[in-house]
């Protein structure tokens, strides 16, 4: 596999990329990096992206050359083979008020609604990554008959526990925003909660499996 590559950003952080497309195996490797190099004494955050791995230093680096040598040299050792992230199961509504696009995804995909239900409760996602807000997993592992585009026009807010889909990914907004995802239903379990350690449900390396808690009309 390809190594990263690495550029700085201003003086007090590493931007690691890999070239598109995302896949698990890179994922993993990227998870990999980032849980060896949050141990390094010059790291204090590391902040995995699709693709991509962000390392601010402690403080301010004249030369971070030597760190990124560090990442060249240990990146062919890396076999991104981690521990087995956790299980979580999501219970949905699917349709009815919390799944308003369900019916446009059937007739983008030619499925019906209830096989549109059907291949996305049966899917094994991964979560590639929590970006855009708190809580908020990038998953892969949609079926390739489910990808839907975006809306070409978001929604001005989609309530909290929306599940949906943006193009190949499927995905929860973990709390009322902005949006443009087509939603196929709702789950009550939160997914941020900031007085909580740690505060998001979800974690990069967790597989998530969707449960069919109802139907509504």
């Amino acid at each position: 596999m390809q190594g990263p590559q690495i550029h700085p950003l201003g003086d007090s952080a590493l931007l690691c990329s890999l070239p598109a497309p995302a896949t698990l195996p890179q994922q993993q490797r990227i998870w990999a990096l980032a849980e060896l190099a949050g141990g390094w004494d010059e790291v204090g955050e590391v902040v995995p992206g699709m693709n991509n791995l962000t390392l601010i230093t402690k403080r301010p680096v004249a030369d971070l050359d030597t760190l990124s040598q560090r990442i060249t040299q240990v990146w062919p050792k890396l076999n991104g083979v981690l521990a087995e992230g956790r299980i979580v199961e999501i219970p949905v509504v699917y349709g009815g008020a919390g799944g308003p696009d369900l019916e446009a995804v059937a007739r983008h995909t030619q499925l019906s609604t209830d096989e549109v239900i059907r291949r996305h409760s049966a899917g094994d996602y991964v979560v590639y990554f929590i970006g855009f807000m708190p809580g908020f997993a990038y998953m892969g592992g949609l079926e390739a008959a489910l990808a839907t585009p975006r809306h070409t026009t978001p929604r001005v807010s989609i309530p909290a526990g929306s599940v949906g889909i943006g193009g190949e990914q499927t995905g929860i907004y973990p709390m009322a925003s902005p949006g443009g995802w087509q939603l196929l239903g709702r789950t009550s379990l939160p997914l941020f909660d900031p007085a909580q350690q740690p505060p998001t449900l979800l974690r990069p390396g967790d597989r998530v499996r969707f449960t069919v808690e109802r139907v509504e009309p």
